[in-house]
């Protein structure tokens, strides 16, 4: 990299494949940083080259084990000691943010802790994209640059060129997210009702709208043991629709999510590579969004808007 270049992009161990792709937008080099584990599990950080002065980029999905959000605390704080000159966390998918209210007495809210965690290992600014619910964004103290999957996703689904196009949400919780499809893509919604029985098992579900003979696409912000989306597409199918798909923005996917996906109505189910994949599912595809966090990582360098750029 050059040294007229201000900034420095550096990554995470379960985030190097897209950090990798936004240095290739960027035209830069990934930064070497070397993370070295011990016998009894515990892991350190170093930057192998200098920092000084420098705007640090760490790029790191916070998915659990919880060792992906415990490396990017260890970068930032190495990056701190460096006397960098300001340290930037690149979050494309936030972990832990389904804990963001109390919904039950006595519980944690664990993306308010580790929005606590991250600003008080000394982020002066969190880009992120899709979280579970925005208002997180508030959790921080620090500028948060909340970016949108629906920049990817969106292009893709006018590129299938599907007719009696109709987006479906899974849940009315998902509704703000798949409304802004619909008015995009100027075709009707119809929402899922739901309930569950317990965390990651659905109980019933009915359909809220017409779907007989329509080509439906459901949204939603992250899949995680899939029961949901599944269910959602298999009770459309039997309502009549002609086909169904859905669009997700992180490939969460835990067991048996991919079986699930497989064995269901959907004719296939696309997500961004902020998570990485390493499962097989014929029906799972993933959209890269390197060049738009490059993009926004270009933006900050150079003071220039990025809510102006996105959907």
């Amino acid at each position: 990299m050059s040294e007229d270049i201000k900034y420095k992009v550096f990554s995470g161990t379960k985030s190097r494949y897209l950090a990798e792709k936004i240095c290739q937008h960027l035209n830069c080099s990934l930064g070497n940083l070397v993370i070295t584990h011990f016998a009894d599990g515990e892991f350190s950080v170093s930057f192998e080259e200098s920092i000084r002065g420098k705007d640090v980029f760490l790029v790191q999905s916070t998915f659990p084990n919880s060792d992906n959000l415990m490396e990017l605390l260890l970068m930032i704080d190495a990056a701190k000691r460096a006397s960098a000159h300001s340290i930037i966390a690149v979050c494309p998918y936030f972990g832990w943010a389904r804990q963001d209210r109390k919904d039950k007495p006595r519980v944690s809210i664990g993306a308010k802790l580790v929005a606590d965690l991250l600003s008080v290992a000394g982020i002066d600014r969190l880009i992120t994209m899709d979280l579970h619910a925005d208002q997180i964004q508030g959790f921080f103290n620090v500028p948060v640059d909340h970016l949108y999957a629906s920049m990817v996703m969106l292009p893709y689904v006018q590129s299938l060129n599907l007719e009696d196009l109709v987006i479906a949400t899974p849940d009315v919780g998902g509704s703000k997210r798949a409304s802004l499809f619909s008015k995009k893509l100027e075709v009707p919604l119809v929402l899922c009702n739901k309930t569950r029985e317990r965390a990651n098992v659905v109980g019933s579900m009915q359909v809220i709208g017409d779907v007989k003979g329509k080509n439906v696409v459901i949204i939603d912000d992250m899949v995680d043991t899939g029961g949901t989306i599944t269910m959602a597409a298999d009770v459309m199918k039997k309502a009549g629709a002609k086909s169904v798909r859905a669009i997700a923005s992180h490939c969460v996917m835990s067991d048996p999510a991919s079986d699930r996906v497989q064995n269901s109505a959907l004719e296939e189910i696309v997500f961004t590579d902020s998570i990485p994949y390493a499962q097989k599912c014929a029906k799972v595809k993933q959209l890269s969004v390197a060049q738009m966090f490059a993009q926004a990582i270009l933006c900050v360098e150079n003071n220039e808007s990025i809510s102006s750029q996105y959907v």
